[in-house]
């Protein structure tokens, strides 16, 4: 599969690139980051995936986070893909919360989000089949991710046994059949049946996954969207019925913010990197 490479930056020790290419899942030009540790120049290395939230795209995480330092620290390769598919003829909608930069990490099946918004697809199957045909990696898989990002992770891990060997999300949206961004979003790209979203509901996979792969969640005390859009306690009631691990911290004074994110970001890396290595 032919990449184009579109950056390429120096960034502790190793290099922050971004690449774009033609995806066969989404039917248009997709643009992911990779940032590569020094030690990929000697050694292939596990990755961690990383899923950004609404209005992203690949350049958040690598330009806010500080990721890097502790990719480079403990020789973690970091894959950040866009949010959902980019094109004029790809559909999108007003608003922040629906289309372009919101395609919430599910497959779509009502039009005309069909045709284009297959990001759970993306993100499992062509991405990593392109990560590991390309980059020096060892087939070790994490994944974690902020907001609508968390949800995608949490989903995608809960989905796939075996796949990851670890999983993190920072404000997650836990339950998105019962909020309002989750709504809107799986009503238009899901269709009405409600039972079709439990399929992307982490709230609801984690009664039936057959892996118990534990949750680390960190999640701010002062978060603008806790009680209206994320409400982690969901998740945790689910998780206590079902007998499945969960780590949910609440973190006294932070926000929504890449400021919240910097400052955990260090201890979700060492997190995977222990997993990665296990």
């Amino acid at each position: 599969m032919a990449l184009e490479r579109i950056e390429h930056r120096a960034c502790f020790g190793g290099w922050q690139d971004v690449y774009e290419h033609a995806s066969t899942t989404l039917g248009c030009t997709m643009r992911f980051a990779v940032y590569l540790p020094p030690q990929a120049e000697r050694a292939t290395l596990p990755v961690l995936y990383w899923l950004s939230g609404l209005t992203c795209n690949e350049q958040n995480f690598i330009t806010k986070a500080g990721a890097q330092r502790y990719a480079a620290e403990h020789g973690v390769i970091l894959v950040a893909p866009d949010t959902s598919p980019r094109g004029d003829d790809v559909a999108d909608a007003d608003g922040y919360d629906l289309g372009k930069g919101a395609g919430f990490y599910v497959d779509a099946t009502q039009a005309p989000w069909a045709t284009h918004y297959r990001m759970y697809d993306y993100v499992v199957n062509e991405l990593p089949a392109l990560i590991e045909a390309q980059f020096p990696v060892t087939g070790a898989r994490a994944i974690s991710g902020h907001s609508m990002g968390g949800h995608g992770a949490l989903v995608i891990a809960l989905k796939n046994p075996g796949r990851y060997r670890s999983v993190s999300a920072f404000s997650p949206i836990v339950a998105p059949s019962r909020v309002p961004w989750g709504e809107k979003a799986f009503g238009a790209y899901l269709g009405d049946d409600r039972t079709a979203w439990r399929a992307y509901d982490a709230t609801a996979l984690v009664g039936i996954a057959t892996e118990r792969l534990p949750l680390l969640i960190d999640q701010g005390d002062a978060d603008e969207f806790l009680d209206g859009q994320l409400r982690p306690h969901l998740l945790k009631a689910a998780c206590e019925a079902a007998g499945h691990p969960i780590e949910l911290r609440m973190q006294p004074g932070y926000d929504h913010s890449y400021y919240f994110i910097q400052s955990f970001i260090g201890e979700h890396i060492a997190h995977h990197a222990k997993a990665l290595r296990g």
